[in-house]
This record gives C-alpha cells, sequence and structure tokens, in this order.
C-alpha cells in the first residue's frame, strides 16, 4: 500500500523514521515522507534510500508554535493544510503519525480523507516535556499545560488505528493507562542496522584511547537528565581521594553549560573531554576508542520505559556499559549481562561500579562479548521490526 509517514522535523536525519520507511520498502509499500523545511534551497521533492521526500516549507514562528499545540489551534491549522495537500498529492492509504507533537494536525487533516492512522509513539513526549527548558521558565509554565498533552495523547491513542511504542514497558504503562486493548500496540525498538557495526570508515575524530587510561564514552544529549553530573562528580572523586587520574571520560554531544562550569570548578579538563556535536557517521570510530560505555540516566516515566539507541550502539561493537538502573536499561541489563548498572545520580555507587571495571579487564571484555553477540545474533533493525511488518499486514 501507499503509507504517507508525517513528521514535524526536517528530514534527513532521523533514524526511526529512516528504518522503519526502509523495513516497509523492502516489504513492497511504497513510502511517502512529509517533513519539514527551513531552507529554500532545499528540494521539495527528493527519493532518498527509496523514501519519496515531501517537503513543505516552514519558519521559526511556526516551530514556536509548535510548543503550544495543544494550548492554541494555530499550529495545528497551520499544519493542518499542508498535510491535507499531501495527502491530496500522494494519494497515500494509510497516515503514520511520527509522535504526538503533529498527531492535532494530523488527525485534523484526516477528517476529510478518514484514512487509517498509525499513531508512532518515539517517546512518553508528556513526561519527557517536564524536562525541557522552557518548561522550567515561567512562561512555560503558564502557557503549556503537561496535563493537557497527557490527555491529547490518550484522545490521540484512541483514535489512532493501531499505536506503535519503544519497548515492552512503554506498552504496558499506555495499556494501563489508557485501558486500550493489548492487540492494538506494537513495540517496535531503537535498535539499530547491522550496518552500524559491519561498514569500517576512515573518518578521523579528533581523540587517540592511550593504552594507559580506562576511557568512558558518552554520545549524545547532555542535559541535566542525562545524569552526566553523576559520572564527572565520580571522576573528581576518584581524583581526590584515591589519587586516581587515568579514567578519562570523553563526552560526544552538543556541551551544556552546566557541564562547562563542573569541568571548569573541579579543574578536571585534563580527564573530561568535552568534543560537542559530531557527525553520527563517526560514533562506530569513536565507540572503538572507548573501553567502557555509560548511559546514567535520571529515573523518570520516560526513561523507565525507553530504550536509548545508543546502548545498542555501544553493545554492537563489544564494549561493557555502565548505566543506571532506570527500568527498560536495568532489565536488558539483567537479561544480556552486558554491562554493570548503578543507582540513578547515586556517585558513590557508579565509583563502586566503576572500579570493578576499572581493575577487571577480563570482565569488561566478558561484559562486553556478551553485549556484542545479543545485538548482532538477536536485537539488530531487522530482527526487531517484526511486529512493524504484521501490523501492516493486519491493518484495514
Amino acid at each position: 500500500m501507499k503509507i504517507g509517514m508525517i513528521l514535524d522535523n526536517v528530514y534527513p536525519p532521523d533514524p526511526r523514521v529512516e528504518n522503519e520507511a526502509i523495513e516497509l520498502i523492502k516489504e513492497g509499500h511504497e513510502v511517502y515522507l512529509f517533513c519539514l523545511s527551513y531552507d529554500k534551497n532545499e528540494k521539495v521533492k527528493e527519493e532518498i534510500n527509496e523514501i519519496k521526500v515531501r517537503r513543505y516549507t516552514s519558519n521559526t514562528l511556526e516551530y514556536k508554535l509548535s510548543a503550544l499545540a495543544y494550548t492554541f489551534p494555530f499550529y495545528n491549522i497551520l499544519m493542518s493544510s499542508k498535510i491535507k495537500d499531501f495527502i491530496k498529492n500522494t494519494s497515500v492509504q494509510v497516515i503514520h503519525i511520527h509522535d504526538i507533537r503533529i498527531a492535532g494536525a494530523a488527525f485534523l487533516a484526516n477528517k476529510k480523507f478518514n484514512l487509517p492512522t498509525v499513531l508512532d509513539l518515539h517517546e512518553n513526549r508528556p513526561e519527557i516535556m517536564r524536562f525541557y527548558p522552557h518548561m522550567q521558565k515561567l512562561y512555560g509554565k503558564l502557557l503549556i499545560s503537561i496535563k493537557k498533552w497527557i490527555k491529547k495523547e490518550e484522545a490521540f491513542v484512541k483514535k489512532a488505528s493501531k499505536v506503535i511504542v519503544v519497548t515492552k514497558h512503554a506498552k504496558k504503562e499506555l495499556v494501563d493507562r489508557t485501558q486500550i486493548l493489548k492487540s492494538k500496540v506494537a513495540v517496535v525498538p531503537n535498535t539499530i542496522r547491522s550496518s552500524f557495526y559491519k561498514e569500517k570508515n576512515d573518518l578521523e575524530i579528533p581523540f587517540k584511547n592511550q593504552k594507559e587510561d580506562l576511557t568512558l564514552l558518552y554520545l549524545g544529549d547532555t542535559g541535566e537528565r542525562r545524569g552526566l553530573r553523576t559520572v564527572v562528580s565520580s571522576l573528581v572523586k576518584l581524583r581526590d581521594e584515591k589519587g586516581i587520574k587515568n579514567i578519562k571520560f570523553v563526552v560526544v554531544g552538543k556541551t551544556s553549560p552546566y557541564l562547562e562550569r563542573m569541568v571548569s570548578d573541579h579543574n578536571i579538563s585534563d580527564q573530561v573531554k568535552l568534543f560537542g556535536w559530531q557527525y553520527d557517521t563517526t560514533f562506530p570510530n569513536w565507540i572503538r576508542e572507548s573501553d567502557v560505555c555509560v548511559s546514567p540516566l535520571h529515573k523518570n516515566i520516560h526513561h523507565d520505559t525507553t530504550y536509548a539507541n545508543k546502548i545498542f550502539q555501544y553493545m554492537s561493537i563489544g564494549k561493557p556499559l555502565l548505566i543506571s538502573d532506570v527500568l527498560a536499561q536495568e532489565a536488558l541489563m539483567k537479561e544480556t549481562e552486558a554491562g554493570l548498572i548503578h543507582k540513578a545520580k547515586d556517585v558513590n555507587d557508579f565509583t563502586e561500579q566503576l572500579l570493578k571495571l576499572y581493575y577487571d579487564s577480563s570482565l569488561r571484555e566478558k561484559l562486553g562479548k556478551n553485549g556484542q553477540s545479543f545485538v548482532r545474533n538477536y536485537f539488530t533493525w531487522d530482527k526487531t521490526s517484526g511486529e512493524l511488518i504484521d501490523l501492516y499486514k493486519n491493518l484495514n
């Protein structure tokens, strides 16, 4: 069938959208992708990996209005007219909505066409919004109601023909909260394609691991909820209390001000290396230059019910993990024995687990091999996309 994916962002990049689209194309479907563009010189129509991309011009005002999508109707009205045009000109037979920010506009546009709808929840958006910077400010608290976003999400879930979530934990939470049928919800994890670890490249990165060091790596967003403060505090503790200075912490991702302040205040720039944003094509090279990879997330409903894609990237290249005890990734570690678990936000416990890895290279090797075996044999995209394929086979 002709599938119309709706994304309220630019494309590329979006690994989840790309992975799902490619898998559906392999099954014989056509995939058209509605996305936004902020560049007048960008192609309006383009085919990328057989995905038929259709770009619609947006602007800064529309982007800002998206945060108020369920406070005022302006964003939904503006976007719905574009989505109507997309549906009309592509003649798609089903709408696949990527996340709830644009769901209101998509359902509004679909009133005219009455097509089957698949709601793809990349994350628990209302819960994670609580931690957005603008939600910590007075205007955010006054203008944006988390309760409204939760009610809208629940309404969209009930209205959709089918729903997709990223973990079995997310499915349980959603079914318990909305009382929808379990059979309506498919689990499609954020796993990686085998090309991530198979395809070697010669792209240079500005870091080289030294034999005398133990290098920790973190890839991704560096906001407070990601838990990097715990890692830096642990390194300061080990340096000051035990004289251990040969543990390096490499951070690849847009640097947050609090992190820069921590490094400066504790005079630990010789151990904590903030490299900022890097092209994702270089990620395998950064992982290969590390000894232990971390995901020290804080506990909240969102983190408890999602997987950070980075942990599968780490595991696929055979690196041991040191992760916090948020429910989904803790359960994964217990199942795979690919890493050690520490209590979220607990510097002492993180330090205790880190020292186990620091002193025991055979443990690091064992955990790394366990993770690599699990991902490569059971948890790459081609092996976990079955529920997505079945969903479309059974979609009326």
